[in-house]
């Protein structure tokens, strides 16, 4: 049996950390989670072992909690939604997802951390014509060169696999770009997207989406541990299916449009609280799906428990 392992979560006050904290904790009832965020933390649940705390993303403040425990583990799951792009939001993404990470991982280097998890996204990807099927870990990260308001998970992803390299030897480190995550507890785009009463449903464009079940995706985070050695990971089923389909599933009524008009249609939307980010756009025009081959080279070939259209069904339940 392991030691008991010291971990710090960052992001707790999100659905999928708290997933992931209840899915290590029952498999380790003896280990300890600190689960910061800087959002607060009331509404984390209790359990045995997690303990919440709210604090400022700062250099001095993750320096003292690097310097008050030994942490063995850290996952970095906080980021901030790309539903609202004003120029505060975007100061604070940047902020965090760029500077923050990059205090993160040096304090996780001078204090002896043994591994590191990190939450990206396929969007660092970027929706083109010309992607292939499937895109493998080695494609060009080209979602800013479209989207500026992409540019820090763009940049967070770069910063985190060079370190990643930079580091194999000392640090065993993870990082995982899932497709889109849909689920009860998730308040990601995607899924208020799909369980909106409304979304947008091009005339003249029917692309091909891969979804994961927000359980799934903490079984991964909690499969990081052991089974996923260092190296960036795509994360998603063998299972796509088309935007229409997607939107049927759920039962979600569509506005049919023509894609020139997405973006005014979408000015419009916003104006009854109904926000679709404008680079997601660009995926309700092109694929962007993403090869899992490297993932099933170490967790086989059935690593999900809910297909594709059951993640969607389950979407109703919210």
């Amino acid at each position: 049996m392991s030691a008991p392992k010291k971990i710090l979560l960052i992001g707790i006050a999100g659905g999928l950390a708290q997933m992931t904290a209840r899915l290590i904790l029952t498999e380790h009832p003896d280990w300890e989670i600190l689960g910061v965020d800087s959002r607060g933390v009331s509404r984390v649940p209790q359990l045995k072992g997690l303990t919440p705390m709210e604090i400022k993303y700062s250099r001095g403040n993750f320096e003292n909690l690097f310097r008050s425990h030994d942490f063995d583990v850290v996952y970095h799951l906080g980021r901030i939604s790309h539903s609202s792009n004003s120029d505060n939001v975007l100061a604070k993404r940047i902020d965090l997802s760029v500077m923050g990470t990059n205090r993160i991982l040096e304090l996780c280097e001078r204090s002896g951390v043994k591994k590191v998890i990190i939450l990206s996204t396929f969007h660092v990807y970027g929706a083109y014509p010309d992607n292939s099927i499937f895109l493998r870990e080695e494609a060009p990260l080209r979602a800013s060169v479209k989207h500026p308001e992409l540019r820090d998970v763009v940049e967070m992803d770069q910063i985190c696999t060079n370190w990643m390299w930079k580091n194999q030897n000392n640090i065993s480190t993870v990082v995982l770009r899932p497709c889109n995550i849909v689920g009860t507890l998730i308040q990601n785009s995607m899924t208020k997207f799909l369980a909106g009463p409304v979304a947008l449903k091009p005339i003249d464009y029917n692309p091909f989406f891969q979804f994961i079940h927000e359980f799934d995706m903490a079984q991964i985070l909690y499969k990081a541990l052991e089974n996923l050695p260092t190296g960036t990971y795509n994360v998603a089923g063998s299972e796509y299916i088309s935007l229409r389909e997607a939107l049927d599933v759920v039962g979600t009524k569509g506005v049919p449009f023509p894609m020139m008009l997405g973006g005014p249609l979408n000015s419009t939307l916003r104006k009854f609280n109904i926000d679709v980010p404008d680079y997601l756009l660009d995926y309700l025009k092109f694929s962007c799906l993403i090869s899992n081959s490297k993932l099933k080279e170490h967790l086989g070939g059935n690593f999900l428990r809910f297909g594709v259209k059951e993640a969607l069904e389950l979407i109703k339940l919210r």
